[in-house]
């Protein structure tokens, strides 16, 4: 399993992330935020304090996305 090392929020609900394997992909997580926990990401400020940890990406309320699909779903990006 490959596992985030670095995130970075983008003003267009995507995140811009760095896995353990060295590639970068981006993560669009527009399709998320009309479930459930992830509608509290609609905020951009509040989208914007993703932080990673435990191999994914995390935010303060406790929703996180995991790895597996961020990585399988992520665009592979330079």
């Amino acid at each position: 399993m490959n596992k985030v090392i670095e995130a970075r929020a983008n003003t267009d609900h995507t995140l811009d992330l760095k896995f353990d394997d060295g590639s970068f992909r981006r993560f669009d997580v527009k399709p998320y935020l009309e479930m459930g926990v992830f509608q509290e990401l609609k905020d951009i400020t509040y989208f914007s304090t993703v932080s990673v940890a435990y191999g994914t990406v995390h935010w303060p309320n406790e929703q996180d996305i995991a790895p597996e699909t961020l990585y399988i779903e992520g665009e592979l990006i330079n």
